[in-house]
Formats: structure tokens, C-alpha cells, sequence
């Protein structure tokens, strides 16, 4: 039921896209972003996005800078940038108190290291708790790279971010410690960040002969931008810093195995498992 609060306004949709390209976005996201009236993304996604129609191509534009899909329906379609995010959340409120439906998009999912964060955040310093805010989750990085890899994330398991830019190291260096005591399976995230200095912390608590795996733009396939196309190796943690050629940027992560974790060979390639505690066919 709609309340007289939110009467003739639209909603802010945070919609996690995954890795971007449309075959890995869920339904309802692929639904809210092709309807919405305006679109915030950036240049990439915007690429990804036109790659089936979800949003109009760059010719669909007009001259007011609106975007013309092929039934009719126009859509403003706005570039985000880094630099640019608290203005775009300013002017998302706006157009929803106008009566738009804004879908502004994050790569991943919205609450894993997205955007989701920044926009309660900016509704409060904005005095915006009269706007309609709804989070639509994305296949986030560790997910599909834990796909790519096999089953290794079939036990308890955390993500850690190696960006310095929130947290100082010491907290980083604190939660590697307590995720490796803890005997959590680990994905790291932003690995072009010190990712060396974090493997030497697990190394101390955690056996060298530990498989792990190293992978690139998970669920991008030959559309990766930081190696020739998606990518994952599977190692050791003892041999993890020899890697470097595999550690691509923004779009690596690392996933770090436990001493259950193992890896799994058929007749195509290899996988890791990390079973669910002790478990064998009889318990299924």
C-alpha cells in the first residue's frame, strides 16, 4: 500500500548488476534497469548494459540527451564516475521526489563493497528519509568466482577487502588473523592492494599447502579489462606470491582455501571443494 508520504514519487532502486554483462544479471534487475527512467552507470556498464538492449545504444540518444528504446520508451541515461558519487546522490533523490524511478547501478552486489552503503548514508546528511530506497542484489565477485573455481565456498566463508582507503592496515591485518584462526575460507577483495602483504599475515596462520585460487573479472568472460579475457588459476598459499602475472587489478580476487579445502581433478581440469564439515554419501 502506498503511503501519502510517498505519493507521486518514484523510487531509488541500488541495482547490482554482478560482473556487468546481461546473462549474469537477474531477472529483476535486468527488469528495473530497462524501465527505469533515468539510469546512473558508468561508462563500462553503460557498454555492458547496451549489449542486449537493457539500455538503448549510443545512436538511440536524441539531442536533449534522452534515450530511445526500440518500443518508444525514453530513459535518461546518466554517466557516474568515482569523483562524481555524492552529486548523483543528491540528484537521484531529486528525481524521485519529482515522481522517476532512478536505478543507479553497482557492479556486483549493492552491499558487497558496492553502493548501497553511500546512498543511506547521503539520505540521511540530506535530510532524504522521504525517498523510497530499494536494494536489488548482484552476483558479487566471490560468487562467481567461487562457480569458475568448483565448490569452495560450501563451508562458512568471508570476504575481506584490501583497500586501505576506509580502514587503516592494522584493522586489515587484524580480521586476515582472526578469518585465518577462524578457519574461514577467505575471498580478497581489491587484490591490487597489498595483496602480498596480506598472504604473508594468513601464511602465519595458515599451512602453506593451503589450495587457493586466483581469479579475473569472474563472470566476464572474454570481456575482462584486466587480462586478455576471465581468468583463474588454482595454486597454493605458500606459492601465491609468485603470481603476480595472474594479480590483473580492480578485478582480481583471491580466494584462500582451509585445511579442508581441496582440489578435485576429472577428466576436464581442476576444482576446489572445501565439503561441509565431514560429511560423506551417506549423510545426503
Amino acid at each position: 500500500m502506498t503511503s501519502e508520504s510517498t505519493q507521486g514519487m518514484g523510487t531509488l532502486y541500488v541495482v547490482g548488476i554482478g560482473p556487468g554483462l546481461p546473462h549474469v544479471m537477474t531477472q529483476r534487475a535486468k527488469d528495473i534497469v530497462s524501465t527505469a527512467d533515468c539510469v546512473i552507470a558508468s561508462n563500462l556498464y553503460q557498454e555492458f548494459l547496451r549489449q542486449d538492449g537493457t539500455i538503448p545504444s549510443e545512436d538511440a540518444v536524441t539531442d536533449g540527451g534522452m534515450a530511445v528504446h526500440p518500443d518508444g520508451t525514453e530513459q535518461e541515461i546518466v554517466r557516474s564516475s568515482m569523483g562524481q558519487q555524492v552529486e548523483l546522490a543528491r540528484e537521484a533523490f531529486e528525481r524521485v521526489r519529482n515522481g522517476e524511478d532512478v536505478a543507479h547501478v553497482s557492479g556486483g552486489d549493492p552491499n558487497v563493497y558496492g553502493k548501497s552503503d553511500l546512498l543511506f548514508t547521503m539520505a540521511e546528511a540530506e535530510d532524504a528519509n522521504d525517498v523510497p530506497i530499494e536494494i536489488v542484489p548482484g552476483v558479487t565477485a566471490a560468487l562467481g568466482g567461487a562457480a569458475n573455481l568448483g565448490a569452495p565456498l560450501s563451508n562458512d566463508f568471508c570476504t575481506i577487502s584490501l583497500s586501505d582507503k576506509w580502514r587503516g592496515w592494522d584493522e586489515i591485518e587484524e580480521k586476515l588473523r582472526a578469518a585465518a584462526i577462524s578457519e574461514f575460507v577467505i575471498v580478497l577483495y581489491n587484490c591490487w592492494r597489498d595483496y602480498e602483504r596480506a598472504i604473508d599475515v594468513l601464511r602465519e596462520e595458515r599451512d602453506d599447502d593451503v589450495p587457493i585460487g586466483i581469479f579475473n573479472d569472474a563472470g566476464r568472460g572474454d570481456a575482462g579489462r584486466n587480462l586478455d579475457d576471465e581468468t583463474h588459476t588454482i595454486t597454493t598459499l605458500g606459492d601465491a606470491n609468485d603470481h603476480d602475472d595472474e594479480v590483473g587489478g580492480m578485478g582480481t580476487s583471491i580466494l584462500v582455501g582451509t585445511h579442508e579445502t581441496n582440489v578435485w581433478e576429472n577428466d576436464h581440469r581442476q576444482y576446489l571443494v572445501t565439503p561441509r564439515g565431514g560429511r560423506d554419501v551417506e549423510d545426503f
